[in-house]
């Protein structure tokens, strides 16, 4: 299997830039697009587990569009073959200070397009010693 193949790498990467982008400015339409329409599709947030793209739009429609903005750091996109990802950042938020979050998804690719089948976030205070 090749691993970041460039092309491959450059997709994903721009459509990261796209989440990230959607998520910010809370355009809940793009954040449902590029999630996958399936029952199997997961995501575990700071203070839910949402099973099922339905629960995940539901999640979205309801969240208050304050405070949304942040920064990433960290970020690391890994492509494994020409169909699947994993892509990685830490972010900030002004609002909580001393705290970190982390943010990892699974991109596949499908027919139509790349989608996240399953993302994690979390905050927790930052580390002290960032070598481990």
């Amino acid at each position: 299997m090749q691993v970041d193949l460039p092309d491959v790498l450059a997709e994903v990467t721009e459509q990261f830039a796209r989440y990230e982008k959607a998520l910010v400015t809370n355009d809940v339409a793009v954040l449902d697009d590029l999630f996958r329409p399936d029952s199997r599709t997961l995501r575990y947030g700071t203070g839910e587990n949402l099973y099922g793209y339905d629960a995940i739009m539901a999640f979205r429609a309801a969240r208050s569009p304050a405070g949304l903005m942040r920064r990433t750091a960290g970020t690391v996109i890994t492509t494994y073959g020409r169909d699947a990802a994993v892509a990685s950042t830490l972010f900030y938020r002004d609002s909580s200070p001393g705290r970190v979050g982390r943010q990892m998804q699974t991109w596949v690719r499908f027919a139509e397009g790349w989608k996240i089948v399953a993302a994690h976030v979390s905050i927790i205070d930052e580390p002290q010693d960032q070598s481990t």
